[in-house]
Parts: C-alpha cells; sequence; structure tokens
C-alpha cells in the first residue's frame, strides 16, 4: 500500500511534463492584422537606455547602428536628435543629475 501511495506524485509530474506550454490560435484570429513600422527607423539594437527622473514617458538610448533616440511618449514614438553629429555606435547615454537638459554620450559599443 505504501508503495502505491508513493508512486502516485512522480506519476502526476509525468503527466504534467507531457502538456504543451504554448496555446495555438487559429489562423483566421491573424488575418485582419497589417503590418507597420512604429520606429525607429534607423535605430536597430540598442545598448544604451536611460530615463529622466520625474517624468516617466521620456527616454533616450544610444543605438548600436549610431545616433541617439529620445521618446517623450513612452515608447510610442522616437526621434533622431543626433543626426549630424555622431557617425558610430553609442555605448553609453546618462541625464546630467544637475540639469535633465544635458546628455553625456559616450560613443563605442559595450562589448
Amino acid at each position: 500500500m505504501l508503495f502505491f501511495v508513493a508512486l502516485q506524485p512522480a506519476d502526476a509530474q509525468s503527466k504534467r511534463k507531457n502538456k504543451k506550454a504554448t496555446v495555438s490560435y487559429p489562423e483566421s484570429t491573424y488575418e485582419s492584422l497589417e503590418y507597420r513600422s512604429i520606429g525607429p527607423f534607423r535605430g536597430g539594437r540598442s545598448a544604451a537606455v536611460t530615463g529622466v527622473p520625474g517624468k516617466p514617458n521620456l527616454f533616450y538610448f544610444g543605438a548600436a547602428g549610431g545616433g541617439v533616440w529620445k521618446t517623450e511618449d513612452g515608447g510610442q514614438t522616437y526621434e533622431n536628435i543626433s543626426d549630424g553629429y555622431f557617425g558610430g555606435s553609442i555605448g553609453s547615454v546618462a541625464v546630467a543629475k544637475s540639469d535633465p537638459n544635458v546628455l553625456y554620450v559616450g560613443g563605442g559599443e559595450v562589448t
């Protein structure tokens, strides 16, 4: 009797492992969706991101492909604020504690 009780938890665990971890939806669920690019268009991947204290929707990020980008709407849209100034990858971005309008930007990619 004790042997039978000891096997039941192991049997329950093996049944749980065989279940799928994902849910499938019919293809018709996605038929009405259309692709749209939400940007940043030239930003690519980023290694440096910073926010501004007291402004929860304001962020800056430095792109590995070059440029510093700014969003004021929590990431819905981005603006490249460095065109004409930066040519290489950006590895670091920081907001000055003394003045949130001052950014410190470091070139090069973090490896």
